[in-house]
């Protein structure tokens, strides 16, 4: 049974694979595969790149960010050696017309099926779960009347350390290759890391891995360098190697360095044959491991207990949480695919077609890492701990830092640290772990604070940098790192950071008096009543609130304003954190409706900017209706599901969510492009010609909270200082529903039925419950919860 089929694919039934059945996709369609620390992203044309560690620092093959040709990857060839014929086991880069060819992008894994000249080929590539390698496990089966002989051979580029390294013709000359025929493996190094060393000094490190390319069977050939394997002049399409149908066994430190192996194999009709290749990297220290890791996975059987060990451990990770209602692209987006870009592709990958990345961003893998709060929420807290560790004493911190380098960008913007308290709070209402505040974790300059510590200098920071009316000062840019030029002077003013702060302030109090900190929440308290006050003072418009006021005193977001005249995070930020009343509240959604909710999502402001504004910054340099020029931003459109839910407008706020929904989308795909089964972070708004487009999926902050607005929201499933509350904001067509939600050491099974004439209420394992709270057993046991609503 296929789900959600379109003119180039499906989900299957269970929702763990999307099938692409053709490989002409409108725009790359993609995998982000790294169980935590190796990874690769691979696209279905057989296109992508792999690191470790870090996706730009520490990348062990080139590639091109060109997503209209898609021509730079690791690729498998397949030549027959009677007839010369030649093909590769992806679409790319040959780009044979096949008899059959379908992609399965799963979870851990991606798996290309094809059929030319009457061989079938199976190419299965993942990544084991600790191990700093990946499997290319192949499998052909001779589907014709006659025995074959095959050649194979592999082809990838050697990058080894920062991408691009677009002056190949230098850093080529620090690479060498060699070949261990014993291992039948290509092992390579670079006397170069752009990295400075411990002294401080730039261009005078080694790259500190060995990186590996080995097959299984025994090498025929191989080859170290690209000129020998392209011939000058040649292509990927058809090198001059393949066409020859052998290798120069050539390596060392002259060439321009790639890894190729070939092997060649005979096949009866009706046979099938299996090989394996590897490609991954050690410390150049750990040569013992080195070896070890290829003799492991040189063996058929143990890559095959390896997948099966793959599939198990995404399933068990993302299987804590699971949701059945009439919805089904609902359900699979939230049983699997947003868990999975948000923990493979954001928090652990941190890398993806449209931006390669690799560096941690303070606030968004903070916001990403809410995903584990409903999985694993100890993966929470190391998230906090590790950016509590790129603050600096007096609470401002990175804007993003590299692992492995720890180099950082130090800015102004303003809402960076205050994602560390909010997710803070987050944690603390899911798990009551208020020990978790006493743990220490040191500054940036190495003295050492505890989480408690780091929330408060966050606020302090915060609370000290406001204008002479109250409101928080924007500085290089708030959540919108392109009003870069708002408050550059000092002077500027963000409304929404002042909605952000507000909620954080009114949280943290209660946080402050658990942890006996009276005076400061006595002092937060009041901080919060003056700083709605000022909001509620300067920034409203009559109608919605302003989004910001610049350095010159240009008011960003007015009525006035015939550009940028409405800001939607500046209306739901007011609404979930209670600046606005009640009245006030229902009268800034109206007026989201009439100006921001579009067929495909809210859009972040209209109308879009049409013409550079120095005095706001890049943001309206973008084309108009592009990203966040009045595009649908999908980050921020959750926050209006989420503020619909809290109106009480379920039915409007799943309507907002299935408009931007990926499966639902991709059921239009030459309008949509992306993938269907991952969020953009944004698509094209009404100011761009191609109104409805996305764009750079895979993308930070998306999925997590399209997930979190899912189940908090629409589920009505969301934890508070005491329980679980249950408040569901669902489509008036749903009957009944369920979810498995793990909570505080139990599991709950919840299950929702409407009913028509019984008095509505909850019942836990047959009790009634007074009120809508279900207060924590944390006895290890799973607890039957019913919800009867009308």
């Amino acid at each position: 049974m296929t789900v959600f089929q379109n003119k180039y694919g499906y989900f299957d039934e269970e929702g763990k694979e999307y099938v692409i059945t053709r490989p002409d996709t409108p725009r790359p369609w993609v995998n982000v595969i790294c169980p935590g620390d190796y990874g690769l992203v691979i696209s279905q044309t057989g296109g992508g790149y792999s690191w470790k560690t870090h996706a730009s620092l520490n990348r062990i093959t080139r590639w091109e960010q060109d997503l209209i040709r898609d021509d730079w990857g690791k690729y498998v060839y397949l030549r027959d050696d009677n007839t010369g014929y030649f093909w590769s086991l992806t679409w790319k880069p040959v780009c044979q017309n096949p008899e059959f060819y379908q992609v399965h992008h799963g979870i851990g894994y991606s798996k290309f099926i094809s059929r030319n000249y009457g061989i079938r080929s199976q190419l299965t590539i993942f990544i084991p779960k600790d191990d700093p390698v990946e499997i290319w496990w192949v499998e052909l089966t001779n589907e014709s009347n006659q025995e074959k002989t095959l050649s194979l051979f592999t082809y990838l580029e050697w990058g080894l350390g920062v991408a691009p390294d677009s002056h190949r013709e230098f850093h080529k000359i620090f690479i060498e290759t060699e070949f261990d025929g014993k291992l039948n493996t290509l092992l390579s190094r670079k006397r170069f890391w752009e990295l400075p060393n411990e002294k401080g000094q730039h261009w005078n490190r080694d790259w500190e891995y060995v990186a590996f390319h080995s097959v299984n069977e025994p090498v025929v050939s191989f080859e170290g360098d690209k000129e020998n394997f392209l011939g000058m002049y040649g292509s990927l399409q058809a090198p001059a190697a393949i066409k020859k149908g052998r290798l120069t066994n050539s390596c060392g430190k002259w060439g321009d360095a790639i890894g190729s192996l070939h092997n060649q194999v005979k096949i009866s009709p009706g046979e099938s044959i299996q090989l394996v290749y590897l490609l991954g990297a050690v410390k150049k220290e750990e040569m013992t491991r080195l070896e070890e890791l290829i003799l492991k996975y040189q063996n058929l059987k143990t890559v095959e207990k390896a997948f099966t060990e793959v599939k198990r451990f995404w399933n068990q990770l993302l299987s804590t949480l699971e949701v059945k209602t009439p919805d089904v692209g609902f359900n699979l987006m939230n049983n699997v695919w947003l868990k999975y870009q948000a923990i493979s592709g954001r928090i652990w990958g941190r890398t993806g077609y449209y931006q390669a990345g690799g560096a941690y961003g303070f606030r968004d893998q903070l916001q990403d890492s809410q995903i584990f709060l409903l999985i694993d929420p100890d993966k929470t807290a190391e998230q906090i701990k590790l950016h509590a560790a790129h603050q600096f004493p007096e609470g401002r911190v990175n804007h993003w830092w590299h692992p492995l380098s720890e180099i950082g960008a130090e800015n102004n913007i303003s809402d960076n640290l205050l994602w560390l308290p909010f997710v803070t709070i987050k944690y603390l209402k899911e798990t009551g772990n208020f020990d978790f505040l006493d743990e220490k974790v040191p500054y940036k300059n190495g003295e050492e604070a505890t989480i408690y510590q780091h929330c408060c200098q966050a606020i302090e920071y915060s609370l000290s940098k406001r204008s002479k009316r109250g409101l928080p000062l924007i500085g290089d840019g708030d959540w919108n790192d392109g009003m870069n030029a708002v408050g550059f002077a000092g002077k500027g003013e963000s409304i929404w950071l002042g909605h952000f702060l507000y909620g954080i302030l009114k949280d943290f109090t209660i946080v402050a008096e658990k942890y006996d900190d009276v005076n400061r929440a006595a002092r937060y308290r009041k901080e919060a009543k003056n700083l709605k006050k000022a909001i509620n003072d300067y920034g409203w418009n009559g109608e919605w609130y302003i989004r910001a006021v610049c350095d010159d005193g240009y008011v960003m977001g007015s009525k006035e304003c015939k550009e940028g005249k409405i800001f939607l995070n500046a209306q739901t930020w007011a609404i979930l954190n209670d600046v606005a009343d009640e009245e006030r509240a229902k009268k800034v959604f109206r007026s989201v409706e009439k100006y921001l909710i579009r067929e495909y999502g809210p859009i972040l402001f209209y109308p879009a900017y049409k013409k550079p504004y120095p005095n706001i910054g890049y943001l309206s340099r973008y084309a108009p209706g592009v990203r966040e020029n009045g595009g649908l931003y999908t980050h921020a459109a959750t926050w209006a599901v989420l503020a619909a839910c809290k109106l009480g407008y379920g039915e409007k706020a799943y309507r907002i969510l299935k408009s931007f929904l990926p499966p639902y989308r991709g059921q239009n795909p030459d309008l949509y492009k992306v993938e269907p089964y991952v969020t953009p972070g944004n698509v094209d708004g009404p100011d761009s010609p191609n109104f409805g487009r996305g764009g750079w999926s895979w993308y930070t902050g998306s999925a997590a909270w399209t997930f979190l607005v899912a189940i908090e929201g629409i589920l009505g499933i969301k934890a508070e200082w005491d329980g679980l509350r249950i408040e569901p904001a669902i489509p008036t067509e749903w009957e009944e529903f369920f979810v498995s939600r793990q909570y505080r050491g139990a599991t709950y099974q919840i299950y929702f039925k409407k009913i028509q004439k019984e008095e509505a209420g909850i019942y836990i394992d047959g009790e009634r419950l007074k009120g809508n709270v279900i207060f924590p057993h944390g006895d290890g046991k799973i607890h039957k919860v019913e919800v009867f609503f009308k």
